[in-house]
């Protein structure tokens, strides 16, 4: 069986004083480990068994218990690389240069993305996506992922309250504000956003799951 739970890319208390070492511990070590561990025992002794993570979110049906737990995992081992010590603040790179592009500027694409993710209803996730050749910020409910679309997506933020109700208590937009000012990963935007470059519709997925394999916690630039 592959499928194992990643280890972070970081300390658990790296992200403090925006992201506890408990929240972490609790989000990674309970809630990931959980959706990975459900993973693996709907698979077992099916054709799936083998597959990676990512040919399992694409082979199951939307919105079925495979999909909802295989997808909570992969969109959780991305969330862990689009945080990281030190992030945050004005994107650099060519991302940077799509950013101006696509929103005016870095203060009106932070404005939007605040307002995309705290506007999500309930649980979900708040994504900055390649749509094409323009960027574009997505809310997905509960385990939905744009995985399983053309959107490409370069960076993401968890909005189900255990992902930061230890920390913030009700207070989202505060919490989602920080994300943006201290823990965004452009780094990892500008990787996600490179394996798109040049890539048809039809073969950027293959290509982003080749290049970032995250559901395994390995890098490749």
């Amino acid at each position: 069986m592959s499928l194992t739970l990643p280890p972070l890319p970081y300390a658990l208390d790296a992200l403090e004083p925006h992201v506890s070492r408990r929240t972490l511990a609790t989000h990674h070590g309970r809630h990931h480990a959980a959706y990975v561990e459900k993973t693996r025992a709907l698979v077992q002794r099916t054709a799936m068994e083998g597959a990676s993570l990512e040919e399992i979110v694409l082979s199951s049906a939307p919105g079925s218990t495979l999909f909802n737990v295989a997808a909570q995992a992969w969109n959780h081992a991305f969330l862990w690389h689009s945080m990281c010590p030190g992030g945050g603040g004005p994107a650099n790179g060519a991302i940077a240069s799509l950013i101006e592009e696509s929103f005016g500027g870095h203060t009106a694409f932070c404005q939007q993305f605040v307002t995309v993710a705290g506007d999500q209803f309930g649980s979900g996730w708040a994504w900055l996506v390649l749509d094409d050749s323009r960027l574009r910020i997505v809310a997905t409910p509960n385990a939905e992922t744009p995985l399983i679309g053309s959107l490409v997506p370069l960076l993401t933020i968890d909005v189900w309250e255990h992902a930061y109700y230890l920390d913030y208590q009700h207070r989202r937009l505060d919490y989602i504000a920080t994300f943006l000012a201290h823990l965004a990963n452009w780094d990892f935007a500008n990787r996600n956003l490179g394996c798109a470059a040049g890539e048809s519709p039809r073969n950027v997925r293959s290509e982003r799951t080749m290049t970032m394999n995250i559901s395994n916690g390995t890098k490749q630039a």
